[in-house]
């Protein structure tokens, strides 16, 4: 039996919490889709413990729910976790959970969007129709796992940061992490704490800098060009750490927030890896060229033995594998095409949210307007 309804929503993470919410107070039917069996699966099941929000909460508030005064600047994920629960119990948020989104297709006949969806619990396929379809599956969809020559014959363990929640089982252990994005950069840390021996690899060019430079800036954006932001906020990473190549570490020829807005690559916010480095806690390597048993090859010759491979290798999306009728929203990566703020908008009442590169803060946004937008043509 087809069950019919005004608004889909797809993705039961922030960004579709979100957009339910703001459907709920403009009093618009919907049903929010999630695959797992828990909202924001990647906060509540999929994080490691002393992960903060990166950025200032005034920047990650939800909509029509502020942080409580109490919570600190920079929320921990623990109290993050709660502030969802809050959210989803006071905004009335219901997802249906364990529904693997199979196809979404526009129907040109009715005007309606045609999903079918797989009941994991009972294997069943199931059908929706609805007039809109809000696409907010988030950008941390899918992890993704590099193809690395050699590494199905690696002799120690492997695993990726969704699986890492705390550095304590691998005391003394030889760990490489692979990816030195925030999630790497602060995973390092955490495992040196543990008492680890951590290196970590750094292959391409990567711009770091401290919270309170980063929150200035996303301030500063407000009031100054992009251009002259990034600017001031190099230079003060500059005066700040010096010069990191001797490092290992290459700063790129663009600035940090232009490097975001085009490629999605985030400036690494350092938590205190950057000092484990230059006291020598912490080990930089350059690419790895190939991987034989316990012994990972870099691509300047060298080789080392692991104890554990830890992959910080990021996400992947598979939007594309199964929205059909859709030529100018989302690029084949599941992005959206347009750029912030012009990019939440389709065609045939096709929405998406939290997809512009643009955080908690860009999907707040999207979620407004998109029930916004929904209410007008209603």
């Amino acid at each position: 039996m087809k069950k019919e309804t005004v608004v889909i929503v797809v993705g039961a993470g922030p960004s579709g919490i979100s957009t339910s919410a703001c459907l709920n107070l403009q009093s618009i039917p919907h049903i929010l889709l999630e695959r797992e069996d828990i909202y924001c699966p990647i906060w509540t099941k999929k994080s490691y413990d002393r992960l903060h929000l990166h950025l200032a909460k005034q920047f990650c508030e939800l909509p029509h729910l502020p942080f409580p005064d109490s919570y600190p600047t920079y929320v921990p994920r623990k109290l993050f976790v709660q502030y969802l629960e809050d959210y989803v119990t006071q905004l009335k948020v219901n997802p249906v959970y364990n529904r693997s989104i199979e196809s979404a297709a526009f129907d040109k006949a009715t005007g309606k969007w045609l999903v079918k969806a797989n009941n994991i619990k009972t294997d069943e396929m199931e059908e929706y129709s609805s007039r809109f379809l809000v696409v907010a599956t988030g950008e941390t969809t899918d992890p993704f796992i590099p193809e690395i020559e050699g590494i199905g014959s690696f002799s120690g363990e492997l695993l990726h940061s969704t699986k890492y929640k705390t550095g304590a089982p691998f005391a003394n252990k030889s760990v490489l992490v692979v990816g030195c994005g925030n999630s790497g950069m602060e995973i390092a840390y955490d495992l040196s704490n543990f008492g680890a021996k951590v290196s970590i690899v750094i292959r391409n060019p990567i711009h770091v800098v401290t919270r309170w430079m980063a929150s200035m800036g996303l301030t500063l954006f407000k009031y100054l060009s992009h251009e002259l932001v990034d600017e001031l906020v190099l230079s003060l990473s500059k005066l700040w750490y010096g010069d990191l190549s001797k490092y290992g570490i290459r700063r790129p020829q663009e600035g940090p927030f232009a490097m975001k807005d085009k490629y999605g690559k985030y400036p690494v916010v350092d938590v205190g890896t950057i000092g484990k480095i230059k006291s020598g806690e912490i080990q930089v390597l350059p690419g790895i060229s190939s991987v034989e048993g316990g012994q990972v090859i870099f691509t300047d010759g060298k080789f080392y033995h692991f104890d554990v491979i830890l992959l910080a290798t990021g996400f992947h999306r598979i939007t594309k594998k199964w929205l059909k009728d859709d030529d100018d929203l989302l690029n084949d990566d599941g992005i959206a095409k347009k750029s912030y703020p012009n990019h939440w908008k389709g065609k045939n009442g096709l929405y998406c949210v939290g997809l512009a590169r643009k955080g908690l803060y860009g999907a707040a946004v999207d979620a407004q307007n998109i029930a916004n937008d929904i209410k007008k043509l209603l």
